[in-house]
């Protein structure tokens, strides 16, 4: 059967230097991110996530573009379109940081590695912030070149995978720490590796630096660790809720300000670059959030996947918010969510109903994230 008569693809979305390989390991259903296709099926979800958090699992995330930024005023250029102080960035550094607009909200909130004095890569989620920069560059005055290179990252996550890099890379790579990157080759295959990863678990993104051997890189890697455990996967939604981590245009969108995610520490306004949005999320610091985001246990029968809509969320017969990602969690038993509601109903312990597609249930707001919340499986 041809990939078109099973996927029915076309050529107007891009796909993978690991699509193929995807499809002949068994990937089963595709989305579109950052206009290219992603793998999100490759069998049961639940198996998936026990893959994940008890072996390791790859996973095709060349849909986390990069945009590339060049010359002398690289720096500057970047502390423009971020809040978060880099004025210590290191070479071979990561940094999560959030990509804001004039009125303060969240365009994106990438990966952001220093590969040299002058030379970055903003590792993206889901919206188009090479455009963004580029506009944001023509009237800058600043010296910079912008744009999208051959670059195309996998993860590899899960408590086995610094034994896989061990056998592709050596011991040495042990000594990567998290958030940091390294230049390395194999078998003549050109890499970024950092130790960062959309999981909570241990893990590592591996940027391929030539997509003709994108086919080989996958291969490479799954033989090597067959002996480890390692499947073939997807990002997991129920790892991903358990740590809380956000998913951009679900939890987080345009309309979202820092603040109302409790990401103070990646706003420094004290700085003295003028960073976009500046003004708007010092006046939004000053005033306070109006709505915040909180967990949530709902109280009804397992979840039999994740939301595919956004439900309302009441209290007191009113609307105060809503849930933006909700899932059953096999490993905690209970249905968990992200959610955001008014400041006022961001009480810990407080009740709420939830209108889920099967109908009204209780609700619990409870801390996030629900498992690790200081992320030391992830930095160990």
């Amino acid at each position: 059967m041809t990939q078109s008569e099973d996927f029915g693809f076309g050529t107007q979305i891009r796909k993978s230097p690991y699509f193929d390989a995807t499809v002949r390991w068994g990937a089963k259903a595709f989305s579109v991110y950052n206009h290219m296709y992603i793998p999100r099926d490759f069998g049961d979800p639940q198996q998936n996530f026990w893959n994940l958090v008890n072996d390791a699992i790859l996973c095709d995330v060349a849909v986390e573009r990069q945009v590339e930024i060049t010359g002398p005023d690289a720096a500057k250029f970047v502390q423009l379109l971020t809040p978060r102080d880099l004025s210590k960035m290191a070479v071979g550094q990561c940094k999560y940081v959030l990509i804001t607009n004039a009125a303060g909200g969240i365009l994106n909130d990438p990966i952001l590695l220093r590969l040299a004095e002058g030379h970055f890569w903003i590792s993206l989620a889901d919206s188009d912030i090479l455009l963004w920069a580029q506009g944001v560059a023509v009237h800058s005055g600043l010296d910079v070149q912008i744009g999208e290179p051959d670059v195309s990252p996998l993860q590899l996550q899960g408590p086995k995978s610094g034994l896989i890099m061990q056998e592709l890379f050596g011991e040495s790579i042990v000594d990567l720490k998290y958030y940091w990157l390294r230049e390395v080759d194999l078998d003549g295959i050109p890499l970024i590796v950092s130790r960062t990863g959309w999981s909570s678990e241990l893990g590592y993104e591996l940027y391929l630096r030539d997509g003709s051997k994108g086919d080989l890189l996958w291969e490479r890697i799954m033989a090597a660790g067959m002996e480890h455990g390692l499947r073939p996967g997807h990002t997991s939604s129920i790892r991903r809720i358990e740590g809380g981590m956000l998913s951009y245009h679900a939890d987080a969108d345009i309309n979202t300000n820092p603040y109302e995610l409790g990401f103070d520490r990646l706003v420094n306004l004290d700085i003295d670059a003028d960073f976009i949005g500046k003004d708007a999320l010092r006046r939004i610091h000053a005033e306070g959030p109006k709505r915040k985001q909180v967990g949530l246990v709902l109280d009804c029968e397992p979840l039999d996947g994740p939301n595919t809509t956004f439900w309302t969320i009441n209290q007191g017969g009113e609307v105060i918010g809503k849930v933006t990602s909700a899932v059953y969690s096999p490993r905690l038993e209970k249905n968990i969510a992200l959610a955001m509601v008014a400041v006022d109903a961001a009480m810990l312990g407080a009740e709420v109903d939830v209108v889920t597609k099967f109908g009204p249930t209780k609700a619990t707001v409870v801390e996030r994230p629900f498992y690790d919340p200081k992320k030391q499986i992830a930095a160990a």
